[in-house]
């Protein structure tokens, strides 16, 4: 009987060792090409601009993770999703496929700047949320060789509590959420998926937003202070700043 044991007990061991996450090997550095397309979804008639920030040799990665970035509130001018290329630029030269998407449109409603914001911009948030989930969804057909078991979302602001929502309504797709300063939407009380939160050194969030360090302890959430501004998250930082904040969320993506 112990020698039939010894063959069983060596399948079990690999099959816990196939299912532990490979992360991607961050000590890669790929040449980076940019890609735009306008994707669009009949349900809601919405036009969804991506840009996408992939490492050229994208289909030589194993275990490719896939990054949604998600903007700050740029009043509907375009262009956002272009305005964080130190960070999204710096995932794909690791590895990364990373998509950032154009949450405004000229033709959209401003964001609401008085009332209770946590209920009025509710639907703007619903909105990011659904195009999140629009934008995996066209991925997952067309690029059927990514790991989108091991989704990332990052945010700033406005975008950070998009992700949020999207992390509160669909957890079962997300692996791992970082937010970037987000203020108005509660993040998920949740290990899985895990999440990350960047603050600023002068915005404050709203009550209840961020989890307490009870609530930090029994989920393992991590919420890291700055020294960085609330809008030096984005390509107006220094380069000390862009390099913090690309430090911190290397290091979360490298954590299994």
């Amino acid at each position: 009987m112990k020698y039939k044991a010894l063959p069983y007990f060596g399948i079990t061991l690999f099959l816990m060792s196939c299912s532990v996450k490979k992360n991607i090997d961050q000590d890669h550095h790929y040449e980076v090409k940019l890609d735009t397309l306008t994707l669009f979804d009949q349900s809601r008639d919405r036009k969804i601009p991506v840009a996408l920030y992939i490492p050229k040799t994208s289909k030589n990665i194993p275990n490719q993770q896939v990054v949604i970035f998600n903007h700050g509130y740029g009043f509907n001018k375009g262009g956002d999703y272009f305005v964080y290329s130190y960070l999204t630029q710096k995932l794909a030269a690791k590895g990364y496929f990373t998509v950032s998407i154009q949450h405004e449109l000229p033709t959209d409603p401003l964001l609401p700047t008085e009332g209770n914001l946590q209920m009025v911009r509710r639907p703007f948030w619903q909105l990011g949320s659904d195009n999140i989930l629009f934008v995996l969804n066209e991925l997952k057909k067309t690029k059927p060789h990514l790991d989108y078991k091991h989704l990332i979302l990052i945010g700033h602001s406005n975008g950070g509590d998009m992700a949020a929502l999207f992390g509160n309504q669909h957890p079962n797709l997300v692996y791992k959420l970082i937010t970037m300063d987000n203020r108005r939407m509660f993040l998920p009380r949740t290990s899985m998926p895990k999440i990350y939160s960047l603050r600023s050194n002068d915005y404050p969030a709203d009550e209840g937003v961020l989890p307490t360090e009870e609530e930090q302890k029994k989920y393992h959430m991590i919420v890291q202070p700055t020294s960085i501004n609330h809008n030096h998250m984005d390509d107006k930082g220094n380069d000390e700043e862009k390099n913090i904040l690309t430090d911190y969320v290397l290091k979360y993506l490298g954590e299994n």
